[in-house]
């Protein structure tokens, strides 16, 4: 019987010896995952910074590119205000110069049509060299408001005569 006794307490001390290794298994893995975990939360900081700081720099560069669009686009603008009145006024003086013959080959009246005409493009060429690119802006928008059918009708003429230029010149 003290064999029984002896195979019993063998067992219970390695029994023992057993849950004690577990036992240590367990910490050393919750130590290591500690770890693990400490330093995946610094590295995730640190991929959060370099992000941040790279998210900011995207920022900037693009709202730098919007700025030097803006200028440009409104530069261009500008020169195309400018040609745009500058072809009115070419306009404006080839009827001026060509009423004296509508007077002779159809009429005083029709000269004086062709002259009218010239006055009111000279005029609407002054206007738009005196007004900013905001104001012919709002200006636009308040004759869409006013007049959309005219406003489709006129754009829809813009469109067919575009249209055409560029099938003639292919």
């Amino acid at each position: 019987m003290s064999e029984t006794t002896s195979t019993g307490n063998g067992t219970d001390n390695a029994k023992s010896h057993f849950s004690k290794a577990v036992d240590e298994a367990k910490a050393g893995v919750l130590a290591m995952a500690d770890s693990c975990h400490e330093k995946l939360s610094q590295t995730k900081g640190e991929w959060s910074d370099e992000a941040k700081v790279r998210s900011d720099d995207a920022k900037a560069k693009a709202s730098a590119f919007a700025d030097d669009a803006k200028v440009k686009a409104a530069d261009l603008a500008n020169q195309g205000k400018a040609k745009a009145s500058q072809a009115i006024v070419g306009l404006s003086k080839l009827i001026d110069d060509n009423a004296g013959l509508i007077d002779e080959k159809a009429g005083e009246k029709y000269g004086d049509y062709a002259r009218t005409a010239s006055k009111s493009l000279a005029d609407t060429a002054t206007k738009l060299d005196e007004k900013s690119l905001d104001e012919l802006g709002e200006e636009a928008k308040e004759f869409v408001r006013r007049s959309p059918v005219a406003a489709v009708g006129m754009a829809a003429a813009a469109g067919f005569l575009i249209a055409r230029l560029f099938k003639k010149s292919s």
